[in-house]
């Protein structure tokens, strides 16, 4: 099962199932220098955690554990290992699904790639959304080592099923880690929660849409033909398990546009060149501009859910139905803006490393120390909104 692993430089490699004893990720390509700290890695963690009000029910706590890689607080530049536990399985609530393969799940695809006798059906195994926990472990490194640039993300639940949200400035995007529902503002929140709770009752899922904002990146990241930063960011997205779509800027809209519509005007701010209302979404010819990155991708509703649906019996041959049991998250979109967040962090990471706009073997400590200071304002910020909320 090749395909584990993402990124040219600064590369990550995920490992584990999701009632394995334990997932994790492997990242290279790491400069030296960095301060690293167990608590800079829960942060992010605490923010796709299971066990929370409006998501899965699955108690799992998500220490991560560094095996390697750091020494003395900061990076050795060497290769960086994370494990995470997995400590609230429950393998029982899959045994019907080991003969009946669920609709809309990569059940079916695992056992015709794979083979049935190979196919780890407790929880999903490698295609569940449990994989994700290396990601924004991953995540965490990437965001920081992006503050060399002072740039910083965040994203919300732009929509979720048919109800969408209005437009809302960096900090109340930022503000929305602390909704349950990673809503941005709160008469959306209220909407999301009686939608979620709806679902719940009648056993079924939503799907949604996920906005993620880049503030301050660095312009020129990307190169022009194979290697666009747009198409790097899109793999990188719609590699997230139950993703289904990307687009960025005026995305899709921008089909139903004129061209005199759709471009921006270019301005002067200062001595610097820039976009009135950057309707690129801070991306051109694959290269970054410097503007904000505004990008979004959309979830589709959890397979796993309590509704009878059909599918057929593995053992006979015969029609069946499925009703699946379990903790599944009512919208996988909630955990998935977390993720999302990642992979946009880690891929900007690979880029900014790549085209040498952070240096690539070590940081010096005056440039760690402002890393870390940034770091920290960031964290600061986040639980400053949470007060606010």
């Amino acid at each position: 099962m090749p395909g584990n692993s993402f990124g040219k430089i600064f590369t990550i490699t995920t490992f584990g199932e999701s009632h394995g004893q334990a997932v994790g990720v492997i990242i290279d390509g790491v400069p030296a220098g960095l301060r690293l700290s167990q608590e800079d890695i829960e942060f992010e963690l605490s923010f796709r955690r299971p066990g929370r009000l409006y998501v899965s029910g699955r108690r799992e706590r998500d220490i991560p554990e560094i095996l390697s890689g750091i020494y003395n607080g900061r990076t050795t530049g060497s290769p960086i290992a994370i494990i995470v536990k997995n400590t609230d399985v429950i393998s029982s609530f899959y045994e019907e699904v080991k003969i009946k393969p669920r609709p809309g799940h990569a059940d079916l695809p695992f056992i015709m790639r794979y083979g049935y006798e190979n196919w780890d059906y407790r929880g999903g195994g490698r295609s569940s959304a449990r994989e994700t926990v290396g990601r924004v472990a991953a995540g965490a490194l990437a965001k920081k080592l992006l503050m060399y640039h002072d740039t910083w993300i965040a994203g919300r639940l732009k929509s979720l099923g048919l109800v969408d949200s209005p437009p809302a400035d960096f900090l109340s995007i930022l503000c929305s880690k602390y909704s349950p529902v990673r809503a941005s503002d709160q008469d959306t929140e209220l909407k999301f929660e009686e939608l979620v709770k709806q679902a719940t009752v009648e056993g079924d899922s939503l799907g949604g849409v996920a906005e993620i904002v880049v503030r301050n990146p660095p312009a020129g990241m990307g190169e022009p033909v194979f290697d666009k930063i747009k198409a790097d960011l899109a793999k990188a997205l719609l590699s997230i398990p139950a993703v289904t779509g990307f687009e960025y800027g005026l995305g899709f809209n921008a089909a139903k546009m004129k061209g005199s519509e759709a471009n921006d005007v270019i301005v002067k701010r200062g001595e610097k060149l820039g976009w009135r209302d950057n309707k690129s979404g801070g991306i051109l010819g694959g290269i970054t501009t410097g503007e904000d990155i505004v990008l979004r991708c959309s979830f589709k509703p959890t397979s796993s859910i309590r509704k009878p649906q059909g599918t057929v019996n593995l053992m006979t041959g015969e029609p069946a139905e499925i009703s699946v049991i379990g903790r599944h998250d009512p919208a996988v979109a909630i955990r998935g803006v977390s993720v999302a967040e990642s992979m946009v962090a880690i891929t900007l990471a690979d880029h900014s490393l790549r085209s040498g706009f952070i240096p690539p073997v070590k940081l010096e400590s005056k440039e760690a120390e402002i890393v870390e200071n940034r770091w920290r304002r960031y964290m600061e910020e986040c639980k400053r909104t949470e007060a606010s909320r």
